[in-house]
């Protein structure tokens, strides 16, 4: 499901191609960041036109807003997305902390990042 092949090594840094079901992502490798599902002011067509291969979603930000059941309304974070590709999922742990919400439970954590991708409640 997920590899990692490297390709070339030149003293501390490797290129390589990273597979993922959505798709595979030639390393070193720009990912733009959609924090609430979306590159700001680019449509994901145009984000993919530009040479991205991945983007990166913020689960916690995903889970405020619009929150984790209307994403999974909208057939998961890829349709809500609109992209094809790999996403990276950041969980939010570090907004957590910032924003000084409680601590979340190891269950609460679990759940919080697998309802954005279609499979927990």
């Amino acid at each position: 499901m997920f590899s990692f092949q490297l390709l070339a090594t030149d003293g501390a840094a490797r290129a390589g191609v990273f597979s993922t079901p959505h798709g595979d992502v030639p390393t070193p490798a720009f990912m733009p960041v959609g924090t609430l599902g979306t590159v700001k002011g680019l449509a994901m067509e145009e984000v993919a036109g530009l040479g991205a291969r991945m983007v990166v979603a913020n689960t916690y930000h995903l889970y405020l807003r619009p929150g984790h059941e209307l994403v999974r309304r909208l057939g998961g974070l890829h349709a809500f997305m609109r992209w094809d590709g790999p996403i990276l999922t950041d969980s939010g742990g570090y907004q957590v902390f910032l924003n000084g919400s409680p601590k979340p439970s190891r269950v609460f954590s679990i759940c919080l990042a697998q309802s954005v991708l279609k499979s927990c409640w």
